[in-house]
């Protein structure tokens, strides 16, 4: 018979429901990582300090990349209406793009000489928002919720550009790099909520749920007219 390891009886007591839930472990090894760590080693040419700094800052990009394309996979799921093809196709190629953003940031933070955290308890726990508010809906409506979803993540990644102007130019690349894509793809689903003088059926709306009812009852309109 095997030995029973602290690991094991950590396994133990966690599938008899004794002790942590394991989404709590993993949201306290996230702050602990993200918050409290300092690398051994870093960089060349960076402090560990300036290395946990930067990585700090792009856990929070990843939590929101690892958020993004998991979003967009469940519009591409739950789009219906006559834009169904189109608007289901366009979403797929964002997937895995996004998808790409986030192992590569994932990655920077490894070079770093820190831990990234992926596990979806650690997100929930560490995120500044709330999940997306849209389930099965017309093809127009996810895309008015969409506008401001990919507003935010190019907002706060744009904030991420500017803090590392001075501490790490090659990170910083990689962040310019994500925003232009991330900004062409806001730009696709933008194209089908502007009208032809130029304006957004969305651009009162603060939240998901508001953008949703705008962009939808301008389409309605536009069909009656």
């Amino acid at each position: 018979m095997e030995p029973v390891t602290p690991c094991r009886l950590e396994v133990f007591r966690l599938a008899s429901g004794q002790g942590r839930s394991y989404g709590d472990a993993m949201a306290k090894e996230s702050k602990k990582m993200t918050s409290e760590g300092t690398p051994r080693f870093t960089i060349p040419g960076m402090t560990t300090e300036q290395g946990a700094q930067i990585a700090r800052l792009l856990q929070d990009r990843l939590n929101a990349l690892t958020d993004l394309h998991l979003t967009l996979k469940h519009v591409h799921w739950n789009v219906v209406g006559p834009h169904f093809v189109a608007v289901h196709e366009m979403l797929d190629p964002q997937v895995d793009a996004v998808r790409e953003m986030a192992d590569t940031t994932a990655e920077r933070i490894a070079t770093l000489g820190l831990s990234p955290v992926g596990t979806p308890g650690a997100l929930v726990a560490d995120r500044g928002w709330d999940d997306y508010s849209i389930g099965r809906a017309g093809a127009i409506e996810h895309l008015g919720a969409l506008d401001l979803v990919y507003s935010g993540v190019i907002t706060d990644h744009r904030a991420a550009i500017e803090t590392t102007d001075d501490l790490d130019l090659v990170t910083q690349d990689m962040l310019i790099a994500q925003a232009g894509q991330l900004e062409q793809f806001h730009w696709f689903v933008r194209a089908h909520l502007e009208t032809s003088g130029g304006q957004l059926s969305t651009s009162e709306a603060s939240s998901e749920v508001a953008a949703a009812r705008d962009a939808g009852g301008r389409a309605g309109a536009k069909r009656k007219a």
